[in-house]
């Protein structure tokens, strides 16, 4: 079976599974960061995220820092450990708030005041977030909140409110699944025909929005 009959089958199953919309606020605990400017950067020292390198450098995940920190540093910054997802709260355009990163590194990493570190219950898959937040449903309610003109923020107290689908954690992951394929699929695309590119991004949105947009497929608000 192809990745758009497995897709098609996904849309089938989920347009069935049970669906709660809940605050992000009840499904896991958000903690401002604070400090961390580029000048802290060190040549080694303790993983450390930037928010300005969710948006510029990293993907989805990663499981390794681009930047490091003092230890002595690290101690006043707040954690992000195994399984967190760090989100931009600040940027100088709205696409670039709510930006999400989920951490996999084995060494506990920090990170600085213009980003909020998502610690998922066990009630939605770290994954899952981070992909829901690149819809446009997502992007509708975070907008809600937005503040600023030239330098745009949603605070952690905002973000919490935002309504998120929690369809079961098995549905969460066979969504994970079929979207990390496409992926996979559109970075080895990015050294072949840019046509072909352009094709697969539309698909990978279309399968991306329509297996995430719970309002629409379930009827869930």
């Amino acid at each position: 079976m192809d990745m758009q009959s497995k897709a098609k089958k996904l849309i089938k199953m989920i347009q069935t599974a049970p669906v709660e919309w809940k605050p992000l606020g009840e499904v896991g605990l958000l903690v401002r960061g604070n400090g961390l400017q580029k000048k802290d950067f060190t040549e080694s020292g303790v993983p450390a995220i930037h928010y300005g390198q969710i948006y510029t450098y990293y993907g989805n995940q990663t499981d390794k820092t681009l930047s490091f920190v003092s230890p002595e540093l690290a101690e006043k910054l707040k954690k992000v450990d195994k399984g967190d997802v760090v989100i931009t709260n600040t940027s100088e355009n709205i696409e670039d708030v709510g930006k999400a990163l989920l951490y996999l590194g084995e060494e506990q990493a920090v990170t600085g005041g213009h980003a909020t570190i998502f610690k998922p219950s066990k009630e939605i898959v770290g994954k899952f977030f981070v992909y829901f937040t690149q819809t446009e449903i997502f992007d509708k309610a975070k907008r809600k909140f937005a503040k600023g003109t030239k330098v745009i923020d949603v605070s952690a107290t905002d973000m919490a409110k935002i309504q998120i689908p929690i369809p079961p954690l098995e549905t969460q992951k066979k969504i994970v699944k079929i979207l990390d394929k496409f992926t996979e699929l559109e970075a080895t695309l990015e050294a072949t025909l840019e046509a072909e590119l352009a094709l697969r991004k539309r698909q990978y949105r279309y399968y991306r929005d329509f297996l995430l947009d719970f309002d629409n497929q379930i009827g869930g608000g």
